[in-house]
């Protein structure tokens, strides 16, 4: 009879899933026009949420015959629609199959222009019929430059679809004046300072610099100079910590806040320190990016979560620089009184 550990091994690997979000007007569909035109999403089955009882969204992406493009329409997936994308991802594997054979190696959703991602995260990450099934493998943002400053002042949807990113793209980047540029990029690097970002043109990018975003965007970590001495649950020793925080304007109630171990950390008490350093942040939890130095591993660790729901650590190939440390960036949001 195998034991529990070969049991664990024969299950299937979790489905990857890359969330597409962004304003309305920014772009998303162009993007995924060319998204799913190329050999690295030839096998994908794409998940397309509007707003409004009648879908056309679905209609204006171009496919091959082999992708699965499966349309949610009538509301936003950060609301009612929730247990409709629970329903699909679950069915999805038997449903689109071929003598037994799953027909697709990757999820790829787009939500409505309207939607707030991080409830769709939070069920991707904590529902029971999905957490085992599927994996975040990133969050992608896209960003009007000509209007973005407008959108962002205007809208906080949109805020919190920057704050969940991995990848923030800036389209329309030749309609933009150096002004725009200039404001917006200030915005970013307090909205989501960890995120990844790249100028795109008409939808045009290589769908390959899209992929495996959740491991690849916690070496872009910012760290402050000042220190500050503490201990932590995740090891038996004090530890060096820095500590660096940045704010926007009250009226965005947003903070990007990083923290930094000079010495690795204990693998056994990683919630427990998650779950300390989120009850003293301020205001509600939106994403949590991090890369890990653990005691006794060759290579780093990332780790990531949406609101409380944590994600178990994933060893990487191998360290991106010479810095060895730890950095853990928290997202919060603190509502307008």
């Amino acid at each position: 009879m195998p034991d529990s550990s070969q049991a664990r091994s024969a299950l299937p690997a979790p489905i990857p899933v890359t969330l597409l979000t962004g304003f309305l007007g920014s772009g998303k569909t162009t993007l995924l026009n060319h998204l799913v035109q190329q050999p690295a999403l030839c096998h994908a089955l794409v998940v397309i949420n509007e707003f409004g009882q009648t879908a056309l969204d679905h209609l204006l992406v171009a496919h091959s015959t082999e992708q699965v493009v499966a349309p949610l329409a009538g509301g936003c997936l950060c609301c009612h629609l929730r247990g409709d994308l629970v329903q699909t991802l679950r069915d999805i594997t038997w449903r689109f199959a071929r003598n037994g054979q799953r027909q697709f190696d990757r999820v790829l959703i787009e939500t409505s222009g309207l939607a707030d991602p991080i409830p769709i995260l939070q069920t991707l990450a904590s529902h029971p019929q999905l957490s085992g099934r599927y994996r975040l493998d990133g969050v992608i943002c896209t960003l009007d430059l000509c209007h973005g400053n407008e959108t962002l002042a205007q809208h906080p949807a949109a805020l919190r679809q920057l704050a969940s990113a991995d990848c923030i793209l800036l389209t329309k980047p030749d309609q933009a004046s150096a002004a725009q540029h200039a404001s917006l990029r200030l915005q970013l690097d307090h909205i989501n300072p960890s995120a990844a970002r790249m100028e795109i043109r008409h939808g045009a990018i290589a769908a390959d610099q899209l992929l495996e975003l959740v491991s690849a965007t916690h070496h872009a970590a910012r760290t402050s100079n000042t220190p500050i001495t503490g201990t932590a649950l995740l090891s038996p020793h004090p530890l060096s910590m820095r500590h660096a925080g940045s704010t926007l304007p009250a009226d965005h109630g947003l903070a990007a806040t990083t923290v930094t171990f000079e010495t690795p950390l204990a693998l056994a008490g990683l919630p427990q320190w998650i779950a300390a350093q989120t009850a003293n942040l301020p205001g509600h939890v939106l994403r949590i990016k991090g890369l890990l130095h653990i005691e006794g591993a060759a290579v780093p660790y990332a780790i990531h979560g949406v609101g409380h729901s944590i994600y178990p650590p994933v060893p990487l190939q191998s360290w991106p620089n010479v810095d060895r440390r730890s950095h853990v960036i928290f997202i919060t949001h603190t509502p307008a009184v």
